[in-house]
């Protein structure tokens, strides 16, 4: 911009001098210097016309060509010297790009501190470090908060279950009064199910204070084999292809969305029906495959939506709250990764969870857990690929 700026400017100054420049160039020559005499300046012989026009051509393009040399040597040199004096003038610029892509909830401690005489893009610096302090502090306040609600709230709903239960426990409660607490139970039990959800909503949108490798495959067999009992209750089945695979980030958070994909699973499944868990390459860290009713394909992403069910449970037992695909993508967030939904076309969803930059450990190597046919052990998500 400052070259073309520059270029601009001479071709302007330059196209004036040129006219000026002729307009004073007298328009004919009446003679010329005789160098063949004793005294050069005394003899002057006349020119004709012919030669006084191609005398003022000459001069005119000369002029031209030494015009556009210098036009071409100063605008390189102009192109250098503007780069060099852009490039120090935005580098407080870049520092402060830098700085806002590298502040997150991870790392509330990022600032500025531009050094420096006292210009407009210091006082930009400062109002950009004063602005990271109340986000640095409306963070802390947040943690605050969700440290003292995850007490405050749990306590009492604690205190009222263990009341109900004792109620429950007594023989000579009335059937009535049993069949209320009974309700009420099951009340205390799906509010401790919102507030736990609500609890690790909101820890896992504020990010992660720390990263460590996660065997993300050990973590998928130690839900698989727990969720095991439950779906058989259901007559269902669960198919995990697991290979070595860690995922940098919370090992806590990614057990919770590999728990809340596989239930997830599992509620919204028919009896009879299948569930697949497969981790590692090729393909994503994790995918969890199940059949059940068709979904359609203009809601699948709005079930990351929070408190967005499109349908409810096989029983009452199973209503849950709306906030177990949220989590998911929130835990995605959180590890800098990305999570999707598809509909099968037989009836269920694939859900797809994948996080850049992570590898398997070593070459695969694929162990089954509780594949129950030889056909399901060579194709185990032959029907999610229906």
């Amino acid at each position: 911009m400052c070259g073309g700026i520059f270029l601009l400017s001479a071709v302007v100054l330059l196209t004036i001098n040129y006219i000026l420049f002729r307009a004073a160039l007298p328009p004919a020559v009446t003679g010329r210097i005789d160098t063949a005499g004793p005294n050069p300046t005394s003899l002057v012989r006349p020119l004709n016309a012919e030669t006084a026009a191609e005398y003022r051509i000459d001069v005119l393009n000369t002029l031209l060509v030494q015009s556009g040399v210098t036009l071409a040597i100063t605008l390189l040199l102009a192109l250098l010297v503007g780069w060099i004096v852009a490039s120090r003038m935005l580098r407080p610029v870049r520092v402060m790009a830098e700085a806002a892509r590298q502040f997150s909830a991870e790392n509330l401690n990022e600032r500025i501190r531009m050094r420096g005489h006292r210009d407009e893009l210091t006082d930009l610096a400062d109002t950009f470090d004063e602005m990271l302090d109340r986000l640095s502090a409306s963070f802390d306040s947040q943690r605050r908060f969700v440290a003292n609600a995850s007490h405050e709230l749990r306590t009492p709903l604690a205190a009222q279950r263990t009341l109900v239960e004792v109620a429950l426990a007594r023989r000579s409660t009335d059937p009535d009064v049993r069949g209320l607490c009974s309700r009420l139970l099951a009340m205390n039990v799906r509010i401790e199910s919102l507030i736990e959800g609500l609890l690790v909503l909101a820890r896992s949108d504020r990010g992660l204070d720390h990263r460590a490798p996660v065997r993300l495959d050990e973590v998928a067999a130690g839900v698989v084999e727990a969720q095991r009992a439950r779906a058989g209750q259901h007559g269902l089945r669960i198919h995990a292809d697991l290979a070595p695979q860690v995922v940098n980030g919370d090992r806590v958070l990614l057990e919770r969305l590999v728990i809340n994909l596989v239930d997830n699973a599992i509620k919204y499944n028919h009896p009879g029906g299948q569930v697949w868990v497969r981790v590692g390459s090729p393909g994503p860290v994790l995918r969890v495959d199940n059949t059940g009713p068709v979904v359609p394909v203009d809601q699948s992403a709005a079930l990351f939506e929070p408190f967005r069910q499109l349908r409810r449970g096989r029983d009452s037992a199973d209503h849950g709250v709306g906030l177990g695909l949220s989590i998911v993508a929130s835990i995605a967030r959180a590890h800098r990764g990305s999570v999707r939904a598809q509909p099968r076309p037989a009836g269920g969803l694939v859900v797809v969870f994948d996080v850049p930059g992570s590898a398997p450990t070593q070459p695969r190597t694929t162990r089954y857990v509780g594949a129950s046919t030889a056909s399901d052990r060579a194709h185990p998500d032959r029907s999610a690929r229906s």
